[in-house]
């Protein structure tokens, strides 16, 4: 059964079921907040890349009618993370396809060797979207394995943890949910968030308290402004000049205990977050310290793929 060829994703198949149908992206099922078009036009860029002008691999080998259930595995332990969005690989390049079943949850963690969804469609669809989806599947599962690993450390304290903007670029959407599936919070999605003052800021504007000044003159009202420090004096001058949160950068935990004791003497109102350098084995120490959050750059930045196969047979 064929399906109408739309432009989102231009790319030669002779099978028109492996094109994109703009008509039929409505048929996903809702992602929340991922449910938008960047995320979709993202997904068809993403299949186009890899599929260029056909898979001519499959075309010469499977046969167009051909059914088939694949199976996806997970080969190491691992938090779920995306696999609503492997299924929007997978209708990008048939709208008619049947939806990923699972018996597991976004946040789920499961072991070695778990078959934790599965999907029935024509054999040619699944081998063609595979990649992408194993690709998008395997890097936010392993963004939210490392993040529950950094939130269990933490646990009995007061801290939270938080991602940065040390994304992958056209990912950042994606990765930024992986975290919160994994128990951590967004930091920033981008500039336009939140103002940041860091040390090449404070050295442009003349000093902490020009630049707190000026940033409190420029941005909206509803904006918090954060300052980066690196000492009691810098501590002293960002809250004095009105700061909301103060930025501990690259202290050991012994310096940053001092620093939040210090800020909640002058003000309890200020936030304290640490960041810089947060190995898994030493980011409890910070949150001991008392600092309320945690910014763990690697939690997109490093993250490693997790493994997971997709395993399909023949209905």
């Amino acid at each position: 059964m064929s399906k109408p060829c739309c432009s989102f994703v231009a790319f030669i198949a002779s099978d028109l079921r492996l094109a994109v149908n703009m008509r039929k992206v409505d048929n996903l099922r809702p992602m929340n907040w991922l449910d938008n078009g960047d995320v979709l036009s993202a997904i068809g860029e993403f299949l186009a890349e890899d599929i260029g002008r056909g898979d001519i691999t499959t075309q010469a080998t499977v046969q167009p009618e051909v059914r088939g259930l694949g199976r996806f595995l997970a080969k190491e332990y691992l938090v779920v993370c995306g696999i609503e969005v492997a299924e929007a690989v997978f209708l990008h390049l048939d709208a008619e396809i049947s939806e990923i079943e699972t018996s597991v949850n976004e946040g789920d963690e499961v072991e070695e060797g778990a078959v934790f969804a599965t999907l029935k469609g024509y054999a040619d669809v699944l081998l063609t979207g595979e990649r992408v989806a194993l690709n998008l599947l395997q890097r936010m599962s392993g963004v939210a394995t490392l993040t529950r690993q950094y939130v269990r450390a933490v646990e009995g304290t007061n801290a939270v943890i938080v991602d940065t903007r040390k994304t992958t670029p056209g990912l950042r959407l994606l990765e930024k949910y992986a975290v919160t599936v994994g128990g951590g919070r967004n930091h920033r999605m981008g500039l336009d968030d939140g103002v940041l003052i860091k040390d090449n800021h404070i050295a442009l504007a003349g000093g902490i308290t020009e630049a707190v000044l000026a940033a409190k003159q420029k941005a909206g009202h509803l904006h918090k402004i954060e300052v980066e420090i690196t000492n009691w004096a810098q501590l002293r001058e960002a809250i004095e000049a009105g700061a909301d949160i103060v930025m501990l950068d690259n202290q050991t935990p012994e310096e940053a205990a001092k620093l939040v004791e210090m800020s909640r003497n002058m003000n309890p109102g200020v936030l304290i977050e640490a960041s810089g350098g947060m190995d898994l084995d030493r980011v409890r120490s910070f949150a001991e310290a008392g600092v309320d959050l945690i910014s763990v750059g690697r939690l997109t930045h490093s993250a490693r793929a997790v493994d997971i196969s997709f395993k399909i047979q023949t209905l």
